[in-house]
């Protein structure tokens, strides 16, 4: 099964080339005083992390540890490798005793599609496939699939139809697949801060797919963490600073099926439509998890809905840029 291309564009404040494998610490490690910095990639994203720590081979043993933790949760979520759980899981339907990651990982699918009304969705990969076989093929209509084969697709989608506990998975109905590309970066990456935070790091930056902020930089002041332009994707729209927060960005423009930009991977499970309600949408929460979670879910909100989810949450603060390029913020 292919992997769904990766929907972040967002910008990191060092985050540099992608790639699919992790780059060895090496050269690319280096001490900037306190900080000891590794940039390279994990999980199809451009990757990095920074931390403040007086002693630079401890801190360089502690990024390897963190690291390999990252390639260990890879081998349970990516759909880039044909071995990991999550593609046997879709492709046979099944899994007995499932990696625990995973069931905790659909635990927090259950609960942000709650929250935001199913639009938060990973059973989207039945439609993904669907747009990706469709204009694969050469003559393709343009205008997309037919209003049967969406609704086919449809017929394999909705996560109430995945079942699971910590003993197995299973889908209900053939022919469905999980993506979790718009949660697992955020998981990974939460992951690797509670990694740092447990052996006593109090300022890092981490960004395994998705940015978040452990405390403040070595000074005090905030970790920058750049957002792409949606017109530009390699130049930064704005900042955003972030004290012991997540930062994710979603956007239409990380992948279109077509080339007159259509029809995107940001895909809506209620309706098999790609998203154009907004050109950007980033979240800041506490958790890169969260974070992940919604800014996938809110690109196919309206900003009223947006903001009873944060008022429901309590939290977190949500960046727009609509179809116009006016920019708004919302609060909880």
């Amino acid at each position: 099964m292919s992997p769904l291309p990766s929907r972040r564009r967002f910008i990191g404040i060092a985050a540099s080339a992608a790639g699919l494998s992790l780059l060895p610490l090496g050269r690319r490690a280096r001490a900037e005083g306190h900080l000891v910095t590794w940039r390279g990639s994990a999980m199809g994203a451009a990757a990095f992390l920074q931390i403040h720590h007086r002693d630079r081979a401890a801190a360089e043993r502690l990024i390897e540890r963190s690291l390999a933790e990252v390639r260990r949760l890879d081998a349970i979520f990516s759909l880039y490798r044909d071995d990991s759980a999550l593609s046997v899981l879709n492709r046979q339907g099944m899994l007995a005793a499932p990696p625990v990651e995973l069931v905790a990982v659909l635990e927090e699918c259950r609960r942000y599609g709650e929250r935001t009304g199913g639009a938060f969705d990973p059973t989207v990969q039945a439609l993904w496939i669907l747009y990706r076989d469709h204009f694969s093929r050469p003559g393709a209509d343009p205008r997309g699939p037919s209003d049967d084969a969406v609704r086919a697709a449809l017929s394999r989608v909705g996560f109430e139809h995945v079942l699971f506990d910590r003993n197995r998975i299973a889908f209900a109905r053939r022919g469905m697949g999980l993506t979790l590309n718009g949660i697992a970066q955020g998981y990974v990456t939460d992951r690797v801060v509670a990694i740092l935070r447990e052996s006593g790091i109090a300022s890092s930056l981490v960004d395994m797919g998705e940015s978040r902020a452990l405390g403040a930089r070595p000074d005090g002041s905030p970790w920058r963490i750049g957002i792409a332009d949606p017109d530009g994707p390699e130049r930064i729209d704005g900042i955003v600073e972030a004290v012991d927060r997540a930062v994710a960005t979603s956007g239409a423009y990380g992948f279109r099926f077509d080339a007159a930009g259509r029809f995107n991977h940001l895909l809506d499970p209620r309706t098999g439509a790609s998203a154009h309600r907004h050109r950007s949408v980033t979240a800041i929460m506490p958790t890169a998890t969260a974070a992940d979670a919604l800014s996938t879910a809110f690109s196919l909100l309206p900003e009223e809905r947006i903001a009873a989810v944060l008022r429901a949450l309590g939290t977190g603060e949500v960046r727009l840029i609509d179809g116009k390029g006016e920019r708004r913020v919302v609060t909880a």
